[in-house]
């Protein structure tokens, strides 16, 4: 066994699952001060973990143990491999390590493979299933639409991948865009010039952007033109190439802007376009841009559609809850179950009573 791989073995579930590390340098990372990791993991899977010099012990039910396990693992190959560990990547495996179990695709074993983003300020890994294959779509594929709930990621990581590339020298600018200013005639009322009437909207962009690179880098690049503010009514007519392009909040689109907004793409080029279709913004009757693209050129060759689910949802463990709750509201009827608030009705029922 090589010298760098954790050990693992499966016990009776009295004695629990051991896990051996051979780089005990690592291990105060792995750990984290107070061993606030595995807090973190016994709280997240409801498990034990035990602790002594290079060796942790893992009670609990079977398949939490072994996700347990996996996401240790995965973890300490993280820190082998240079990155650093937080709260944040200690939920992330799991996430990852729950996918694996269950047959999707997580992070078996530390998976070598994982897809990484490197940018001048950070290095990037997948913290869910969905971003997993997200992040290989944005490698290997020149159109990507990537769709989902908030807080799946799915902006950041194609501003990650575009930073990343621009700065490899793959591409030669950035172009970000958003529908927000489809009504255009309400721009002319705002001061300052395009970019200081559009930033508005365009400021998630900007966020993940400041993220990435340092802030004099980015405004060095916005001054150069290559990285470029383009508001969608501005983008008819052009061919971009070389280029990394990502259209934001596209459900808003209608579909004659984004056929338009599509054969834009020009040589040695990407494009990305995110949204959430439980967001339309758009009047009543109107089919989204973004709705009518994926049935259309979803499956033409060159073409990835990654959807995110609730499960993706990588900010506060409560956006999860709040993202499953709209989505069930959305699908029951709006008079279904309907009760009367405590107190709203007369009577000792209406309160409970007491």
């Amino acid at each position: 066994m090589s010298p760098d791989v954790p050990e693992s073995r499966a016990a009776p579930e009295h004695e629990g699952v051991l896990v051996r590390f051979e780089d005990n340098a690592l291990l105060p990372a792995l750990y984290g001060e107070f061993d606030r990791n595995l807090a973190r993991l016994e709280q997240r899977l409801d498990v034990s973990l035990s602790s002594r010099g290079n060796t942790i012990v893992i009670r609990g039910p079977t398949e939490a143990a072994g996700i347990a396990r996996a996401a240790l693992e995965a973890l300490y190959t993280r820190l082998q491999r240079g990155l650093a560990v937080d709260q944040g990547e200690v939920d992330a495996a799991v996430r990852l390590a729950e996918s694996a179990a269950n047959g999707g695709p997580g992070e078996a074993d530390g998976d070598a493979d994982m897809p990484v983003i490197r940018t001048p300020r950070r290095y990037i890994t997948p913290r869910s299933a969905g971003q997993k294959v997200y992040m290989t779509a944005l490698v290997e594929d020149e159109l990507v639409f990537g769709i989902g709930p908030a807080g799946t990621g799915k902006t950041y990581l194609a501003v990650a991948m575009a930073v990343s590339m621009l700065t490899a020298g793959t591409i030669d600018r950035i172009i970000l865009s958003r529908p927000a200013v489809e009504a255009g005639e309400r721009l002319g009322f705002l001061p300052g010039d395009m970019r200081d009437k559009i930033d508005p909207y365009l400021r998630p962009l900007y966020d993940a952007l400041y993220d990435m690179m340092h802030a004099d880098q980015v405004s060095r690049r916005l001054d150069s033109g290559e990285i470029e503010i383009a508001p969608l009514a501005f983008m008819r007519g052009r061919t971009l190439s070389n280029a990394f392009v990502i259209l934001d909040e596209a459900q808003n689109t209608t579909q004659v802007q984004m056929k338009m907004f599509l054969t834009r793409l020009g040589a040695n080029s990407r494009m990305v376009v995110t949204g959430d279709l439980s967001q339309v913004d758009l009047p009543a009757g109107a089919v989204s841009g973004l709705e009518h693209a994926v049935r259309t050129v979803g499956g033409i060759e060159g073409v990835r559609v990654v959807e995110f689910s609730d499960a993706d949802v990588v900010r506060h463990g409560l956006v999860t809850r709040i993202v499953r709750a709209y989505d069930r509201a959305s699908r029951t009827p709006p008079d279904a179950g309907a009760t009367s608030p405590a107190g709203a009705g007369s009577g000792p029922a209406a309160g409970g009573g007491t």
